[in-house]
């Protein structure tokens, strides 16, 4: 065999090589997925917010707190961001509308993941990850007469790109680096070749420590009911961990893992202890849409239910194509509500549900 066919067949191979690579890309991405939008139940789109990544839920008062901020400015750099807020809504109300309960934060505000906590006597506070221009924080608020008042802020090193948070004590949360690497080389990496380098932190009130690696892109948090289990999605690995945790030093042991089949974000829990995940179909399609808004992403919201030890029944609740929220980032349910928030979208959905 001569050089120049040695060369031919070489250079083929490379080639069939990377179309292999990139049709395996679009593929685990969810680009050939059909969207065959559906929802069984009304759907109403609230405007008046910047974004609203993520929506959590005070069951007893159904009060709805309501992470805002300008997610495309901010992230881009390009221009003047608007500030970020976090808003309330109740749910209880004929006529529900919306409120800024950061209007008085003394600092910079570009909130991402929210957590709430409330304890037995009925205080609320309420954890934002915040991405200021000095760096990344979790603040923490008490909730009180109808404002979010300041209590503490907190970093870390290790903090270097934190996406959720959940609380479990006055001071103590977790919450998810959905990034391993610092750099934004190393993060594209990560994404594409769907390395499984990001972590989730502990922090007991004084220090941060690792307590669960080898995620796919860690995102969304929660916590079961009875503070026992810890749930984690891993939005490039397309699954949510499961975790027993333990009451007493805060560590995680990894039980399982539920195979969602998309792009799972953030992770709001009902009273019964199932799991409402709003979801990313196709996320390459995400990608275009998070930097240009005429590229419309779907919308998808799944429902998470224990039906043994171990086995769980992964249901498809709501499905759209883009049209009327793009980029379905969480799901939060009320009686018969369904709020869907969205990345990058000034709106978010208000659905009933169908009894």
């Amino acid at each position: 065999m001569t050089l120049l066919k040695k060369l031919i067949i070489t250079v083929l191979i490379l080639v069939f090589a990377l179309v292999g690579l990139s049709v395996k890309t679009f593929y685990d991405a969810g680009e050939f997925k059909e969207i065959n939008p559906h929802f069984s139940g009304e759907v109403t789109t609230v405007a008046g917010v910047l974004s609203s990544e993520d929506i959590t839920i005070h069951p007893p008062t159904g009060m709805a707190f309501i992470s805002s901020d300008d997610r495309r400015a901010h992230w881009s750099g390009q221009g003047q961001s608007r500030p970020g807020a976090i808003f309330g809504l109740d749910l209880n109300s004929a006529n529900p509308q919306l409120v800024n309960l950061t209007a008085d934060f003394p600092h910079q505000l570009n909130p991402h993941g929210i957590g709430l906590r409330a304890t037995p006597d009925g205080d609320l506070s309420l954890l934002v990850v915040n991405h200021r221009e000095e760096g990344h924080f979790v603040e923490i608020f008490d909730y009180r007469e109808d404002k979010l008042v300041h209590r503490q802020s907190v970093s870390g090193a290790l903090m270097h790109s934190p996406n959720d948070v959940i609380p479990v004590g006055p001071s103590a949360f977790y919450v998810t680096n959905d990034h391993g690497n610092a750099t934004a080389l190393g993060r594209m990496a990560e994404e594409y070749l769907q390395l499984a380098r990001s972590y989730v932190l502990f922090y007991d009130g004084k220090s941060f420590r690792k307590v669960a690696e080898g995620l796919a892109y860690a995102n969304g948090i929660n916590i079961s009911p009875d503070g026992r289990t810890v749930y984690v999605a891993a939005t490039v690995g397309q699954k949510i961990y499961v975790y027993d945790r333990d009451l007493n030093t805060g560590d995680l042991m990894p039980r399982g893992r539920i195979e969602a089949g998309t792009g799972v974000d953030n992770i709001e829990i009902d009273p019964k202890g199932d799991l409402w995940i709003g979801c990313h179909p196709k996320l390459l399609t995400f990608v275009k849409y998070s930097k240009d808004p005429q590229a419309l992403s779907p919308s998808q919201v799944i429902k998470v239910a224990q039906t043994s030890p171990g086995q769980y029944n992964v249901t498809e609740i709501y499905l759209d194509n883009g049209r009327p929220l793009s980029g379905s980032s969480v799901a939060a349910v009320f009686k018969d509500k369904l709020l869907i928030g969205s990345v990058f979208d000034e709106r978010f959905l208000l659905c009933r549900l169908e009894k």
